[in-house]
């Protein structure tokens, strides 16, 4: 064998050991992965090559099967909930001198309550090239037919060879004598970062992407996590209650937890009247993810990827915002250090006070604020975080994620109970976790290894991503006996010694993203 800068390129048998990979796993034939990815059948072709980075973390990159002579593309017409609805739609497209073809989508979430197929895909086309099925489905576009979308059918979630390739990250906390934690992009909560921007301005030894933000203006503020945020102990950004997340406590990853959790915002103003705070550090009115409380429209339940909404809200901005609150109608509640308030503004926008925080209302809030947040007197803030005994306490850091797919070592995709289910739009389970994507994984081990995993996917020939019964599979591959998927799709990165390890899925390269998970040394 040959060092070179740490690099250690090993033989799978040598490799098994440094992951600690678990016992062989069964495929759905009955047959038996044996210190492999359970990743297509038995027995493909595996390569691992594993890199020490420092003491106690290494970096391990697998590839793993071949692209399919089967797979091909195809443009996906409809999904519809019921074969007839599909049946109608093809006859439509015979009308119109297509061939279509109708696949029953059998798979549910795993905790669905609901029984049967989700649905129908009514497909036409098989080209071996993007190109010529992005030509039919302009064709398509130009005949009427709206919502098309090219698609690979190495990413349906069925049986293929891949190829995928999988990035590890593992941490033991007994030999890495560096930190970990969570780290805001911007350095604030507006705006996003490249992960190798967050990498270069830490100077971290290695880095994956973090937790479900904010995109656009539309859904919120851009840049604000999508779910619970916590920054050295101290909330930033309210949870989607009930969704698991990943637990930092600070330090060097020893004591890393997978939890769902909820929190609990209120405020006390001197005169004794007291009230829920909808939120932190975030546009009035937009929940993204849903999941909150207090009137939340159209549901207080999680809901994923869907903005709620709430004309009566009271959010609290702390200096993590930036310098200044967001704009509109309203009233605003200026507090000193001691929740001593010092203004009162008869609109939303304005300066956020060092050491400080702001109390922003709209509708009910602002009349709240009006009537109880009198200059000279004090509002308290209460602040709780709760879920399955995890603690959250001075320095920790937690990092929104969803679903839950490894609890005691055994799968438990909890999809459907965190809201990324619509029981009235099928398709989108099907698109978002029983299709392959791009995916980053993060979860512990029972001897308290922290594993942090990238998969690359959207990438035919390269690598096709994962499901998340697939992700699942991956973690308790490697040793997990608790895990959680984090933020994926054009988001998924990984970075190790600042250079990007990752292939980006998006067409326009590396997306900027809300938070990472920073090694530093």
């Amino acid at each position: 064998m040959k060092l070179q800068k740490g690099l250690l390129c090993v033989v799978a048998a040598l490799i098994l050991g440094t992951l600690g990979l678990a016992p062989a796993l069964a495929a759905p034939n009955g047959t038996a992965y044996r210190d492999e990815l359970p990743l297509g059948n038995p027995g493909l072709k595996e390569t691992r090559t594993t890199e020490r980075i420092t003491p106690g973390v290494t970096y391990t990159r697998i590839e793993r099967g071949e692209e399919s002579g089967r797979d091909f593309y195809t443009v996906d017409v409809a999904f519809g909930a019921d074969r007839a609805a599909s049946q109608e739609i093809s006859a439509r497209l015979r009308a119109d001198g297509y061939r279509p073809r109708t696949e029953k989508v059998a798979d549910r979430a795993p905790d669905d309550p609901a029984d049967g197929p989700s649905g129908y895909l009514v497909r036409v086309g098989k080209s071996a090239t993007q190109a010529g099925a992005d030509a039919l489905r302009a064709r398509l576009t130009a005949d009427g037919y709206a919502g098309t979308r090219t698609v690979y059918t190495g990413e349906d979630g069925g049986k293929t060879t891949g190829p995928w390739v999988v990035h590890v990250l593992k941490v033991d906390p007994d030999r890495y004598g560096g930190t970990l934690g969570p780290e805001l992009a911007t350095e604030v909560v507006p705006g996003r970062e490249l992960l190798t921007g967050i990498s270069s301005r830490t100077g971290a030894l290695a880095a994956v992407n973090g937790g479900y933000f904010v995109i656009g203006p539309n859904d919120g503020t851009p840049g604000d996590l999508a779910g619970i945020s916590v920054l050295e102990g101290d909330l930033v950004s309210e949870a989607v209650d009930g969704r698991t997340s990943l637990v930092l406590p600070e330090g060097d990853g020893a004591g890393a937890d997978v939890a769902a959790l909820s929190d609990g915002l209120s405020v006390r103003s001197s005169d004794g009247a007291t009230r829920l705070v909808d939120g932190k550090n975030r546009k009035p009115g937009l929940i993204r993810g849903c999941g909150g409380e207090g009137g939340d429209a159209p549901t207080e339940a999680p809901k994923h990827d869907f903005t709620c909404t709430d004309s009566s809200e009271l959010i609290l901005f702390t200096p993590l915002f930036g310098t200044g609150t967001e704009p509109g109608e309203g009233a605003e509640a200026v507090l000193d250090a001691s929740g001593r308030v010092t203004a009162l503004r008869e609109e939303r926008g304005g300066p956020i006070p060092a050491g400080g925080s702001v109390l922003s209302g709209t509708g009910e809030g602002a009349g709240w604020l009006r009537a109880h947040a009198r200059p000279g007197g004090t509002i308290r803030l209460s602040e709780s975080i709760s879920g399955e005994g995890a603690r959250v306490g001075a320095g920790t850091g937690v990092v929104n994620g969803g679903p839950r797919l490894l609890e005691g070592g055994e799968p438990e995709i909890t999809a459907f109970a965190e809201g990324f289910v619509y029981p009235e739009n099928p398709e989108f389970y099907y698109r978002f976790g029983g299709r392959r994507n791009p995916r980053t994984l993060a979860g512990t081990t029972p001897g308290g290894d922290l594993l942090l995993v990238a998969v690359d996917g959207r990438r035919p020939g390269y690598s096709v991503g994962a499901s998340f019964e697939e992700s699942a599979g991956i973690m308790e591959a490697l040793g997990s006996d608790e895990a959680v998927n984090l933020d994926g799709g054009g988001s998924t990165g990984m970075t190790v010694e600042r250079r990007l390890v990752t292939r980006p899925s998006d067409a326009t390269g590396e997306r900027p993203v809300g938070d990472a998970v920073v090694l530093l040394p």
